[in-house]
């Protein structure tokens, strides 16, 4: 999946073609810390006065690195997607490679810092399921009424809960159907391209 920057992300990052690569690496280190711990002005105002450039500027590339990095990390691009990606940047090719390197240096880092500061919402566990065929009754003799029960075991901050579900077949099988449909749907290059814009 191909990351779409905004202009004002990529005029921010234009001013890390223009430094040499150890002071991209610095640049990321310091988006990465930013990510662990913030980062306080004396951290843009020391590097600023390094490169003799204003300390909004130093700010502006790490903050539009520490974007890339992050929204890459966070869906997981392969390393072709982050080339195309970064591609549009019009970086030298030295440039491009060593973004990369520092991409797959700190993804899983990324990735652990991100998850650490997310919500942690109820996620599947296990799931345990009867079907119930009901075949008579006192008033129908002859009679085929199937009830499917899930017990849905999720984990929410690391405590466990269970709801109890019931629903017949035929239920069963259309929300199934629709939930093949949706994923169906965000794959296509339709919904990539307005997700890719509402991110922008």
């Amino acid at each position: 999946m191909l990351i779409v920057l905004g202009e004002e992300h990529k005029e921010h990052l234009s001013f890390l073609s223009t430094v040499d690569v150890e002071v991209v690496r610095e640049f990321c280190r310091i988006a990465v810390d930013f990510l662990k711990k913030g980062v306080t002005a004396k951290v843009y105002q020391s590097a600023s006065q390094k490169l003799g450039v204003d300390a909004q500027t130093v700010q502006h590339g790490v903050e539009g690195l520490m974007y890339l990095m992050t929204e890459c990390a966070k869906l997981m691009v392969s390393e072709i997607d982050f080339q195309d990606s970064v591609m549009v940047l019009g970086f030298p090719e030295e440039l491009n490679e060593e973004l990369l390197k520092l991409y797959l240096e700190n993804r899983k880092e990324i990735r652990a810092i991100l998850g650490e500061m997310s919500m942690d919402l109820p996620h599947y566990h296990n799931l345990e399921w009867r079907l119930d065929v009901q075949l008579a009754s006192r008033t129908l003799r002859h009679q085929v009424d199937p009830t499917v029960t899930l017990k849905l075991h999720t984990k929410d901050s690391g405590e466990s809960a269970v709801q109890i579900l019931q629903t017949d077949p035929v239920n069963l099988v259309h929300l199934t159907n629709t939930l093949d449909r949706a994923l169906a749907e965000v794959k296509t290059m339709h919904c990539r391209r307005i997700m890719r814009n509402i991110k922008s």
